[in-house]
C-alpha cells in the first residue's frame, strides 16, 4: 500500500531534526512546496518550526508559507522574527494575502508593519483593510488588467507585455470607461483571434458578472462556481472596478466555510481545533454544549412530572432513549440537508415551505415505518396493546416533528440573516429531546390513563 507523502515528509523531517542533519534538512526544506511544509509545521515544536523557517532561502516561499500556516502557528512564529524580517517577507506577497495576515495581528503591530513597508504596497494593503474580512472587498486582489474600451487588440497585447507582466490572473481583460467604471470583459482568446486594429468595444462581452465590495464572500464563491469563471470583478457603489476575486480564493472560501459549518453543526465552535491545546479546545467547545445541557435539564423536569407514572408503569422508561434518539437523528439529517442546500445555492429562502413540506412528509413516512417496527417490539416484549400503540404513535410524532424542526429552523435563521449552521447540532437535538419526551408522556397519559 502506498504511503501518504505528507507522512513520509514529516517522518523524514523529524528524523533529520533529531540527528541534527542540517545540510540534508535544508535541501529538503527548500525543495518542498510551502503548502506541504505547513502540514509538517503542525507537528513540530516552536523551536523546530523556527529552525526550519530559517533554512528557507527564498523570501517568496516564506511568504507562501505564512499564508498556509494556521493562525496560532503563524502568530507564534512571528514572535521569533524581527520587524525587518517580517516586512521583507510581506513585501514579496500579493496585497490581499498581506491584508489577510495583518488582520490577524494586534492593531498596533499591524500599523507598525504597514509604516515600514514601501508606500505603494502599503497603500494597497490599507485599502483592502478597510473592508470586512469576509466580504468581496476583503478578499479581492487589487492587481488586474483594465483597459479603455477604445484600445485596439494590438495595443492591448502590447500593454500585457509591458505593463501587466506581474498580474496574478491575466486570463481576463476588463474594459472600463473614462471614469474607471466596468463596461465589459474580454478573454485572451478573444483578443488574439480578432484583427489587430479592432477596438475592445467591438468584441468585448458586455454582460459581465460582477459583485460589490460588501457582498459576503460565500455569495461571491457561489457566483464563481455557478458560472464557471476563473475570476469575478469587484466594483464599488458607483460601478468603478476596484479588484477581482480569483478562483483560488474561492476554493479557500469553500474550504473555510465548509469547515466552519461542519464544526458548528457538531457543536464544536467554528475554529480549527485539531492543533490547539487541550485548554483552548475545551474553551471553544464548552459554550456550544450549554444548549444540550440546558435541554437535558428541561427534559429531566418533564420526566419528573411523570415520576409516579413511571413507578407504576416502569416499562415506559425503556422506550425513552429510542424515541429521543430517532427524533434527534432525523432532525439532524433534515437540518444537514437544508444547511448544505443553502450553502451550495441549491436551495433558497423562497423555497422554505416546499422544503419544510417535503421534509415533514419524509419524516411522517419514516416515522410510520419505525413506529410500526418499535411498536411491534413493544408488543412482543410486554404483550400490552396500548403500550405498543403509545410507543408507535410517539415514534411517529417524534420523527415527524423532528423533520419539521430540522428543516424549518435553518430556513428561518437564513431568512433573518443568521448562519443556518448554528441551528443544527446541539440546538436541533436539544429541541427534539424536549419535544420527544413531552409528546411521549402526553400520548401515554391519554392512552394508558396515567
Amino acid at each position: 500500500m502506498q504511503q501518504d507523502p505528507s507522512k513520509i515528509l514529516l517522518d523524514s523531517t523529524k528524523r533529520l531534526l533529531r540527528r541534527g542533519a542540517n545540510r540534508h534538512l535544508k535541501k529538503i526544506v527548500n525543495k518542498t512546496h510551502a503548502a506541504d511544509l505547513s502540514v509538517v509545521f503542525r507537528s513540530l515544536s516552536l523551536s523546530d518550526q523556527h529552525r526550519l523557517f530559517n533554512m528557507l532561502e527564498d523570501l517568496e516561499q516564506k511568504g507562501v508559507l505564512f499564508s498556509e500556516l494556521e493562525e496560532d502557528i503563524f502568530l507564534d512564529l512571528l514572535e521569533e522574527l524581527t520587524l525587518e524580517e517580517i516586512v521583507a517577507i510581506l513585501e514579496t506577497m500579493p496585497p490581499d494575502d498581506v491584508a489577510d495576515l495583518l488582520g490577524r495581528l494586534p492593531q498596533e503591530k499591524a500599523d507598525t508593519i504597514l509604516k515600514k513597508m514601501k508606500k505603494e504596497g502599503s497603500h494597497e494593503v490599507e485599502d483592502l483593510l478597510r473592508y470586512e474580512d469576509d466580504t468581496a472587498g476583503g478578499i479581492m486582489i487589487p492587481d488586474f488588467i483594465a483597459l479603455r474600451e477604445d484600445t485596439t487588440a494590438s495595443e492591448a497585447v502590447e500593454s500585457l507585455q509591458k505593463e501587466y507582466q506581474d498580474v496574478e490572473m491575466p486570463f481576463y481583460l476588463y474594459v472600463v470607461d473614462e471614469y474607471g467604471k466596468l463596461v465589459g470583459v474580454s478573454s485572451l482568446r478573444q483578443l488574439v483571434v480578432v484583427p489587430p486594429h479592432t477596438p475592445l468595444k467591438e468584441f468585448m462581452t458586455t454582460d459581465v458578472f460582477s459583485v460589490q465590495t460588501d457582498m459576503d464572500q460565500e455569495e461571491v464563491a457561489k457566483i464563481v462556481a455557478r458560472y464557471d469563471i476563473l475570476a469575478v470583478p469587484v466594483v464599488d457603489e458607483t460601478n468603478r472596478l476596484v479588484g477581482i476575486v480569483t478562483v483560488d480564493d474561492v476554493i479557500d472560501i469553500f474550504r473555510k466555510e465548509a469547515t466552519e459549518d461542519i464544526l458548528r453543526m457538531a457543536g464544536a465552535g467554528e475554529e480549527f481545533v485539531e492543533t490547539k491545546s487541550i485548554l483552548k479546545s475545551t474553551r471553544i467547545r464548552l459554550p456550544w454544549l450549554f444548549a444540550s445541557c440546558l435541554g437535558g435539564i428541561i427534559a429531566l423536569y418533564i420526566i419528573n412530572q411523570f415520576e409516579g407514572s413511571l413507578n407504576k408503569f416502569v416499562y415506559l422508561a425503556a422506550f425513552i432513549p429510542v424515541i429521543m434518539g430517532m427524533g434527534g437523528n432525523i432532525g439532524t439529517q433534515s437540518s444537514t440537508i437544508v444547511v448544505r442546500g443553502l450553502a451550495t445555492g441549491r436551495l433558497s429562502i423562497g423555497d422554505i415551505w416546499s422544503v419544510v413540506f417535503k421534509e415533514l412528509s419524509v419524516g411522517c413516512i419514516l416515522g410510520l415505518v419505525y413506529g410500526m417496527l418499535i411498536g411491534t417490539v413493544a408488543q412482543f416484549s410486554y404483550s400490552k396493546e396500548l403500550l405498543a400503540l403509545t410507543v408507535g404513535l410517539s415514534v411517529i410524532s417524534s420523527m415527524a416533528i423532528a423533520a419539521l424542526v430540522g428543516s424549518l429552523i435553518p430556513m428561518a435563521f437564513a431568512r433573518i440573516h443568521i448562519d443556518p449552521a448554528v441551528a443544527t447540532g446541539p440546538f436541533v437535538t436539544t429541541a427534539m429531546d424536549i419535544l420527544s419526551v413531552f409528546f411521549y408522556f402526553t400520548i401515554a397519559t391519554a392512552l394508558l390513563g396515567i
